[in-house]
């Protein structure tokens, strides 16, 4: 049995970023939208591809080969099995490394034929480094968000990027793949424009940005930032008090396939429905939904790869923050504090929004015990840039400053708190 590797098929791998494991996914994936059933390929199956020991795979995988790749089974080195009977075969012709360099070799140089005709042009071929360009900027949106959230400019330039990924899928040639990946990050970057606007308390701007990103996560099948998009609806219900909207919104996110898959995306769907169930004054729905997040948590892989937007999740960090916000909302205030305390202790130095934001919630915690000294030293520890350019935390400060005035009115610690905040309006 001839075992001539197929080097076309492995240089193809190698330049678009796939292992074995990976690519024979990819076709899994093709075969199901084909078929309607899980393909059941796996890496030695791909192995025994590029290896030489299956030269020409089953109909449906070379169909789903072409959605994957783009390209038809013979160019990417697999040889037809057989030959018509009344064409009889020379010594070199039945040798199938030459049969495979031989149709390689035709299918280049009628490319290249193409190519060089008069008045056509080779178009742009769309790649995995394309993709990766995207990706470090959709980083730089995730710190820019972790710095200073909900600023105008953050979500504009979110948006232009999205904008960017979608304008590659009309700039040339990609394999389904790419294409697929592309659609991903356009999502993604619009789902971190719909966070800028949420945070900035732009609710009908973030309702555009959310149904853009909804259509864009549709298109390109990723679980993982259908999660966020929805998870980022349910959050937009819950600011703006519509607790059976966010509710509903939640229950998407928690019911993705991911979420079985991978329980740190099931430990923030059960925290951030929890967040909203504290709107609705059920103490028991809390403390079950937290308790849900903490087992997720535990059983969660922390060395696994995820987007760079669940580091909070990772560490315990998200889980800590949203069961402070559901204990808030409910009044139970020493529980809130305790959340408080352990997030400010486990949220990345980096993540300055929501350090200012569970400062502040800490601060209401506090007063709620009737602790007006000690919450007001709290609140003055809000940065005055933060405390002044971010909305959310400048509404939660103002209503820190009402409460305070209603819990202890006419003393020392609200002239205090006065002649503070008149500070930030000089700085300002």
């Amino acid at each position: 049995m001839d075992t001539t590797r197929n080097t076309v098929l492995e240089a193809w791998m190698a330049e678009h970023g796939y292992s074995s494991n990976s690519f024979a996914e990819a076709v899994n994936r093709a075969l199901e939208r084909l078929t309607g059933r899980s393909g059941g390929l796996d890496g030695s199956s791909v192995r025994a591809w590029k290896a030489g020991r299956v030269t020409w795979p089953k109909s449906a995988a070379r169909k789903a080969l072409e959605d994957v790749t783009g390209l038809p089974a013979i160019a990417l080195g697999f040889v037809p099995r057989g030959r018509p009977s009344s064409t009889p075969a020379s010594p070199q012709q039945e040798d199938p490394d030459m049969k495979r360099r031989t149709l390689v070799g035709g299918i280049a140089a009628a490319a290249a034929a193409a190519a060089a005709a008069p008045g056509t042009a080779s178009p742009r071929r769309i790649g995995m480094s394309d993709v990766n360009r995207l990706n470090k900027r959709f980083a730089e949106i995730i710190a820019s968000d972790h710095r200073h959230g909900g600023q105008l400019g953050i979500e504009q330039h979110a948006a232009a990027l999205a904008d960017e990924a979608l304008n590659l899928q009309n700039a040339g040639t990609a394999t389904q793949r790419v294409r697929s990946t592309l659609y991903a990050s356009a999502a993604a970057f619009r789902s971190s424009a719909m966070w800028a606007a949420i945070d900035g308390r732009r609710y009908d701007v973030a309702k555009g940005h959310m149904r853009e990103a909804q259509s864009l996560a549709e298109m390109s099948g990723d679980q993982a930032i259908k999660f966020r998009i929805w998870s980022h609806a349910g959050t937009m219900y819950r600011h703006m008090g519509r607790p059976a909207d966010a509710l509903a919104a939640n229950d998407v996110a928690r019911n993705l396939h991911l979420t079985r898959r991978d329980p740190l995306f099931a430990c923030l769907g059960h925290a951030r429905q929890a967040a909203t169930l504290g709107l609705t004054g059920d103490t028991a729905a809390v403390r079950h939904a937290l308790g849900c997040a903490q087992d997720a948590l535990e059983h969660a892989d922390p060395d696994l790869g995820r987007p760079v937007w669940m580091a909070a999740a990772r560490d315990g960090a998200e889980l800590e923050t949203l069961a402070l916000s559901a204990h808030l909302r409910l009044g139970n205030f020493d529980q809130a504090e305790s959340h408080a305390h352990r997030s400010l202790t486990l949220l990345r130095p980096q993540m300055q929004r929501d350090r200012a934001i569970n400062t502040a919630r800490l601060a209401h915690a506090q007063l709620g015990q009737r602790e007006a000294d000690a919450a007001t030293a709290t609140a003055m520890t809000v940065p005055a840039d933060v405390a002044t350019q971010h909305a959310r935390v400048t509404r939660m400060l103002q209503e820190f400053g009402a409460a305070l005035r209603a819990t202890a009115p006419g003393s020392a610690t609200v002239q205090t708190w006065t002649e503070h905040t008149a500070t930030w309006r000089m700085a300002a």
